[in-house]
């Protein structure tokens, strides 16, 4: 998600914004990717175009602006009404959907076809200030005015043009590929990449060939031909094969080898790549997921990227006992070059648990294992991993740990401020004490008992997330205090204020 400028979200008709959706949608919020949507299977039984529309708004707090409708559902959906044009297209069922044809609007869509593009035309009209006086003086905006206000408004993130349609049987995907072109933003569109310069100031780099190069590395693939590939997105300058880059990450430089574009199974090799353009390199040795690439005499540092903690889990075993090496051979492989796949074995059962980001993140890793390393697998039932959070903000909540039995004592003593925080962003712990009540040898204790205290909510026994935690105050004994008296000070301050804040589902 971090390197693309703009992004379809595909929904399931009938199953609309799942627990997967939103994980994705907190993403493309947090790097600001313009986004489309596009509602898939309309040929489904139980398929509702409208109500996903509205679970967008409900779940992702969205801004979802229909630019097509649907003509029929379930196995009545034959084609589509382009709002924008006000006209049918019409797929042909006996070519796959490969042909098509226009028409007038049915009668019996007219009215809905009218009410939905009254709301996509005041949704574009909002754009500026002409068109919006346009609009207010008559009621309407030519097409070429709704393309380009619903197109400045979907590279600003304020509105998600929604399309429809059937992928497999190749209906609406071309009206679709359409919008792509119409409203979706060029490398050109997006604002200077951030990051640090070598004295750690803030630097930045606009995406033009003209500036230094600045690329990073954010996926990796083993390729049975030509070894690992590295593909980067190039941010800003030029890349030639052959040239030497700097790794400030690893502190190493690099040379470019080959330089490959990948469109799905097809490499087609360039020898430069152009502020904007996503490659693959090969004969990378030392670069890794989220490392930056850039020009030896302008030294930048983009941000490293963040993965997504896993939501569900299986487990995992070979069919046979010959293939035990080759299984957790290819684990690891599939592992490094998806930071968002995890896996470990579990101590009690000694079984191994694979961890990712859903059910079809999983079953495709399984199915790699079969076709790229010849590994067939038994997988268990998917455990889904749970999370708690806290719903509401609690203050001068009090952690007191103190024991005497004889000599040396144990003494630490916190008041916390706890405070829930936007999905996604984890934990945050801030240090708000003054005049050293807390001495600042036992702050980092106190930390750390409060990842400890999240590791087990006092919900279900779950994870806490999306937390912040503030310590306002505490008091020490001269003697008595410890690191560990302070950690668990922590640990019961947080439990207690965990209670009082109305903990729940994130």
């Amino acid at each position: 998600m971090r390197v693309l400028d703009g992004a379809v979200m595909v929904y399931d008709s009938v199953g609309g914004v799942q627990p997967q959706s939103e994980t994705v949608w907190r993403q493309a919020n947090k790097y600001h990717v313009p986004r489309l949507a596009f509602v898939n299977k309309m040929d489904r039984p139980g398929a509702d175009f409208f109500r996903v529309v509205q679970m967008m708004i409900d779940r992702l707090k969205a801004n979802p602006v229909p630019i097509v409708i649907p003509i029929g559902a379930e196995e009545h959906f034959t084609g589509v009404v382009d709002l924008v044009k006000m006209r049918a297209i019409l797929w042909d069922d006996a070519t796959q959907g490969m042909t098509f044809s226009y028409g007038p609007v049915p009668d019996d869509l007219l009215a809905t076809a009218q009410q939905w593009r009254e709301k996509m035309v005041s949704a574009a009209a909002e754009a500026s200030d002409e068109l919006m006086d346009k609009y207010l003086e008559t009621g309407e905006l030519d097409e070429a005015e709704i393309v380009a206000g619903l197109r400045q408004r979907t590279v600003k993130g304020e509105i998600q043009a929604v399309l429809c349609g059937s992928a497999f049987k190749n209906k609406g995907v071309q009206r679709m590929l359409d919008a792509v072109v119409e409203l979706m933003p060029s490398p050109l569109d997006i604002p200077a990449i951030q990051g640090v310069d070598e004295q750690g100031q803030p630097a930045e780099r606009h995406p033009s060939d003209d500036e230094p190069l600045s690329a990073l590395a954010f996926k990796l693939m083993t390729d049975p031909y030509v070894g690992q590939l590295t593909f980067i997105r190039v941010y800003s300058g030029t890349l030639k094969k052959g040239d030497a880059v700097w790794n400030p990450v690893k502190g190493k430089k690099e040379r470019i080898g080959r330089i490959v574009l990948m469109q799905a199974n097809d490499r087609h090799e360039v020898d430069e790549l152009h502020a904007g353009d996503i490659a693959a390199c090969v004969g990378l040795k030392d670069v890794t997921t989220g490392d930056t690439l850039c020009d030896p005499d302008a030294i930048i540092t983009l941000e490293r990227m963040e993965f997504p903690e896993p939501v569900i889990s299986l487990a995992i075993e070979p069919k046979t006992k010959a293939d035990q090496e080759k299984m957790g051979i290819a684990l690891q492989r599939l592992a490094a070059e998806d930071p968002s796949f995890r896996l470990h074995t579990d101590e009690e059962s000694g079984q191994t648990i694979i961890s990712g980001m859903g059910e079809l993140h999983l079953e495709i890793i399984v199915d790699r294992m079969k076709r790229e390393f010849g590994v067939e697998a038994n997988i268990g039932r998917p455990q889904v991993t749970y999370r708690e959070t806290l719903r509401k903000k609690v203050t001068d909540v009090e952690g007191k740990f103190v024991r005497q039995s004889g000599g040396k004592g144990q003494y630490g003593h916190v008041v916390l401020t706890l405070e829930p925080l936007e999905p996604g962003s984890g934990f945050v712990f801030e240090d708000a004490t003054k005049g050293g009540v807390v001495p600042r040898e036992y702050i980092p204790s106190v930390e750390k008992g409060l990842r400890e205290a999240m590791g087990t909510g006092v919900l279900a026994g779950y994870p806490v997330v999306d937390v912040k935690a503030t310590l306002t105050f505490g008091s020490y004994h001269d003697v008595d205090s410890s690191e560990m008296a302070f950690r668990m000070a922590a640990i019961f301050g947080f439990w207690e204020g965990a209670r009082k804040a109305d903990p729940g589902d994130p």
